[in-house]
């Protein structure tokens, strides 16, 4: 077989792959979160059909570049997030963008303090630099956030630090509340402003034991998700003093991001508010029953090496890592959705090291189904699986 035969048929098998997981995700009777991206459009759109009239006049008009239930929704997000106003985004990456160009305007210094792992440098082609003009500089690469003392100690004046809560790469990991305090205040000392990636901050309440407000009132500005833990169709919103914003709204059309209509995206978004974001704090303790049922499973199984990262998770996500191969581990847990209807590991799994893989496990609605001793027998059929 040529190479280019080659190429076509490992394609091909991974496309396989990819549709068998898909169906087993939508099949699958038991699982740990469930989430749009197994839902069909039907089920998605029906789904928004039925809860829309419960946070929005669905009889009104739709909105027209950002008013109706756009604005509503900005409206809702500043009270939540205690700050002076918002503004919606279709993307997270052009929210954070345009946020800390905004920030270096003001400041006159370009530079942006972040970590190695934050999702700027790891998932957005180097934008912040190629598209908006800013210089990251990486203030650790260690599995945490920054220190006091590494922010406090920088060898080069910034103008902004950014700091992702969670920190997703790193294992969805987060500071106490006094780190995280002694952080801000040691970017207050440089003169710096403090920008919060918070795609993922809605599930951070349990773990620092404060409201949304008091977190987010730390940073200068906080940006949002509504599709990553409230279970929106996309969208992302910036907040923080209104001028800010209001210079972000014109960046924001600047940027192609000024949509005709996204009252679907609004919507659904305030569906998540209602009824994701309160019951979000269950789904993170009970991800530590999960957690803790999986590292005796696998010590029970027999499994020679298993980690949970972090062995407490500090949301309701939280990394698997595994001594087997990333392919024959997404088999398996493909394999064991089909035949049994539990879909244990539904994530992708990524090589971390010869020999090693990981996974991210989400804990969510589905997941509070599941009892510590249904997550070991499902841990070990999984592992009975591999070793078959």
């Amino acid at each position: 077989m040529s190479d280019a035969a080659e190429q076509v048929e490992e394609r091909s098998a991974e496309e396989r792959l990819r549709e068998r997981r898909r169906d087993a995700l939508r099949g699958a009777r038991r699982v740990l979160w469930r989430g749009g991206l197994s839902g069909t459009i039907r089920q998605r759109l029906a789904s928004l059909a039925e809860a829309a009239p419960e946070v929005y006049d669905v009889d009104e008009s739709a909105d027209i570049y950002g008013n109706g239930v756009v604005a509503a929704l900005e409206e809702r997000v500043a009270t939540v997030l205690g700050k002076e106003a918002a503004a919606f985004f279709p993307t997270g990456t052009m929210a954070q963008q345009v946020a800390l160009r905004c920030w270096a305007g003001r400041t006159g210094n370009p530079m942006v303090a972040l970590h190695a792992l934050a999702h700027p440098e790891v998932h957005e082609r180097h934008a912040l630099a190629q598209v908006s003009g800013l210089r990251p500089v990486r203030l650790t690469g260690e599995p945490r956030l920054p220190t006091a003392d590494e922010v406090r100690d920088f060898g080069e004046p910034y103008g902004a630090l950014m700091l992702e809560l969670p920190l997703r790469d790193a294992g969805f990991v987060l500071p106490t509340w006094e780190e995280l305090t002694e952080v801000v205040e040691a970017a207050r000392e440089r003169d710096a402003v403090v920008h919060f990636d918070g795609a993922r901050l809605w599930e951070t309440t349990v773990h620092f034991g404060r409201p949304l407000d008091e977190i987010a009132g730390l940073a200068d500005s906080v940006y949002v998700s509504f599709y990553k833990s409230l279970d929106g169709f996309a969208g992302a919103a910036l907040a923080g003093p209104k001028t800010l914003v209001e210079e972000a709204r014109t960046w924001r059309h600047r940027y192609g991001g000024m949509a005709f209509q996204q009252f679907p995206t609004a919507l659904s978004a305030l569906v998540g508010l209602e009824r994701e974001l309160p019951r979000l704090p269950e789904y993170v303790r009970h991800a530590r029953v999960v957690a803790a049922a999986l590292r005796e499973g696998f010590t029970e199984a027999g499994v020679a090496w298993a980690r949970v990262h972090p062995e407490e998770p500090h949301t309701h996500q939280f990394q698997v890592w595994l001594p087997y191969d990333a392919d024959v581990l997404l088999e398996t847990a493909v394999r064991q959705a089909e035949e049994t209807g539990t879909y244990l590991f539904a994530g992708y799994w990524d090589r971390g090291g010869p020999g090693l893989a990981l996974t991210e496990v989400t804990v969510g609605a589905a997941g509070l189904e599941w009892t510590a001793d249904d997550v070991k027998a499902a841990v070990a059929d999984f592992v009975a699986r591999l070793s078959g």
